[in-house]
């Protein structure tokens, strides 16, 4: 039997709840090994001075989170784990980094690792209106921000409107883009060691950038049309998170889509756990569909991100956050806490591009160029097994056998092409295997690029992985 106890005085928050947390880490940490009894309830009651209610409260919740299990008469047992350690006792900054891509890319390389907004000549309308900025508001470029002019929210305002929904220009908060805006949300809703829930495969700079602070990730699972709500519940009800992190429409990587029907039951989940949402809207704002934002269905709980990088320049860091009634001045404040302030110079820019009517504009001559792209890949790749959207700057390639997803970036990358494998994606560490790549061709300068870098990548597929040594 065990001799580790918990000390109650760690943690915040409902007492049987640190006590799980304490047994969880100490789990993971190999204090209380696979096959180890729990002291009998009883027994750990009076050691740590708390009532037995207490304790078996925090019992039934491990056993909720899988992590023991309990017969009558027997006692509970630590189970195996196959889950990662709690970020939190990994080096945060080795945790974060796992999987990403390089910092400095070779130039001879075609670049499909990239989904930003592809160029279409929009560096001169961008160097006109900064002429304009730097003539009408010298002083204000010159030093720190310290207003948010009324035209930043109403540039917001229009660009984040979708369908039927629009949020209050009082709502909304420009950032330095939808990254820095989700960090805020993150840092104003949640303390270290709290839980947010991803999907298996999202957007996993986010969930990288939790873990570096010191948050933990819970994984949901998810199909063709989106995240499960019936996970999500299961998430909710075991591990008690504070905020989901999800994208309703065109899901990166996936591009799957929720219906109508999906997106209101994760609005009632949420609301009946009190979890927060984080609904990001960069890739659902291009590929527009007739289905309301989580946020029309739940605006009392869900912030809204989009942005300019995938649709006008993503170099202008341009981006909002909208939010519930009363969050906008505590996201303001946390974004300008983590991030140093917002620049003047980048706001105005993004406020004009998108009030003049240009962002729109550029994002018409995108969105042409993306078309094509998307067609020509549909070409080239014809008879493999892909997802795509014609809207939508990268498609969600499966690999024929016997490729794995990190012995074909490989392959590919040798032959002188840049795309993401599945493990870019990852949230965590997860046992879902997709064998699947994303290739995004919004970067390559010109369509004669994408189309050789394309059919690299067929010629590859077409001749297996036999055709490729990894040994040097």
């Amino acid at each position: 039997m065990t001799t580790w106890l918990p000390d109650i005085s760690e943690g915040s928050g409902p007492l049987y709840i640190r006590l799980a947390d304490q047994m969880e880490k100490a789990i993971f940490d190999g204090q209380l090994p696979a096959g180890g009894k729990l002291p009998p309830q009883r027994n750990l009651a009076y050691d740590i001075g708390v009532t037995i209610g207490t304790i078996s409260r925090a019992y039934s919740l491990l056993h909720e989170r899988g992590l023991v299990s309990g017969e009558v008469g027997r006692g509970t047992y630590v189970l195996e784990h196959n889950e990662a350690a709690p970020q939190e006792h990994q080096d945060p900054v080795t945790a974060s980094l796992a999987g990403t891509r390089p910092l400095h890319t070779p130039e001879d390389k075609i670049r499909f690792d990239s989904t930003a907004a592809p160029d279409v000549g929009q560096s001169e309308i961008i160097s006109a209106l900064l002429q304009d900025i730097m003539r009408d508001h010298p002083l204000e470029v010159a030093g720190y921000t310290r207003s948010f002019p009324d035209r930043w929210q109403q540039a917001g305002v229009s660009w984040l409107a979708y369908g039927d929904w629009a949020p209050q220009a009082d709502a909304l908060v420009p950032t330095l883009g939808a990254h820095a805006g989700i960090m805020a949300i993150i840092t104003v809703l949640t303390n270290p060691g709290d839980r947010i829930v991803f999907e298996h495969m999202t957007y996993s700079q986010v969930s990288r950038a939790a873990g570096l602070v010191g948050r933990r990730i819970s994984l949901v699972a998810s199909d063709e049309y989106g995240v499960l709500p019936d996970d999500f519940e299961r998430a909710c009800v075991q591990q008690h998170p504070k905020i989901a992190f999800f994208m309703s429409s065109a899901q990166n990587p996936t591009l799957a889509t929720m219906p109508e029907d999906r997106r209101r039951a994760i609005a009632e989940i949420a609301r009946k756990h009190n979890v927060w949402l984080i609904e990001d809207n960069l890739y659902g704002a291009m590929d527009k569909k007739d289905i309301p934002l989580i946020a029309a269905l739940a605006p009392e709980r869900t912030f809204v991100i989009d942005g300019l990088s995938k649709s006008v320049s993503a170099g202008v860091r341009g981006g909002w956050v909208a939010c519930p009634p009363h969050f906008a001045q505590r996201v303001r404040i946390a974004h300008k806490m983590i991030t140093g302030g917002l620049p003047f110079l980048l706001a105005e820019l993004s406020s004009r591009l998108v009030l003049s009517g240009e962002a729109e504009a550029i994002w018409d001559r995108c969105r042409i160029e993306i078309n094509a792209r998307e067609a020509m890949a549909r070409d080239v790749l014809a008879g493999y097994d892909f997802k795509s959207s014609p809207d939508i700057p990268f498609l969600w390639l499966k690999l024929p056998e016997p490729w794995l997803s990190a012995t074909f970036k490989n392959a590919v990358y040798a032959d002188g092409v840049l795309l993401d494998d599945e493990d870019e994606f990852r949230a965590g560490r997860s046992d879902r295997i997709t064998h699947r790549v994303r290739l995004g061709f919004s970067q390559p300068r010109s369509r004669q690029e994408v189309a050789r870098g394309l059919k690299i990548v067929r010629s590859l597929l077409d001749s297996g992985s036999a055709g490729y040594d990894s040994v040097a």
